[in-house]
């Protein structure tokens, strides 16, 4: 009975443990500010799949000249994807479709980019949209910038 109550006292003390590490990662990465909710599928094919399959959900930072990408559900403390200012080409901007409504927060607009020759999409809210074009076009002089 002891040993049972001891395991179950271990178990319910390393949930807390690692929610608390959970949370303080995600505070940590907002303590600088400059972040919003993106979700993001990597390296996708021509024309986009909309099944909803292959998004995560994430947190992304603006860090200077670079957007860092973070994963919600991951203890990682680096970014998953770093994604230079230069380097992203905006290709189209779309409404969530199919199962994708399901995968993606309610008021999600779906960008479709070029980066360093692969091919992702983005999802976000219309003010963090307007957040990131406004950071695109904000390029230093000289940078080439594309936005559709």
């Amino acid at each position: 009975m002891f040993l049972a109550l001891l395991v179950i006292c271990l178990v319910v003390a390393l949930v807390v443990v690692g929610l608390f590490v959970f949370g303080l990662r995600r505070r940590l990465i907002q303590r600088s500010g400059g972040t919003f909710d993106c979700s993001l599928r990597w390296d996708i094919a021509e024309g986009g799949d909309p099944s909803g399959k292959g998004w995560v959900y994430g947190v992304a930072r603006y860090s200077g000249d670079r957007i860092e990408w973070f994963r919600v559900f991951s203890y990682a403390p680096r970014p998953r994807r770093v994604l230079e200012r230069s380097a992203i080409e905006v290709l189209a901007r779309r409404a969530p479709e199919g199962e994708e409504e399901l995968a993606l927060l309610s008021d999600a607009i779906v960008l479709g980019c070029l980066h360093r020759g692969t091919r992702l999409e983005l999802a976000m809210s219309e003010d963090a949209l307007t957040g990131f074009l406004a950071w695109l076009e904000a390029a230093p002089p000289g940078q080439r910038v594309n936005v559709a």
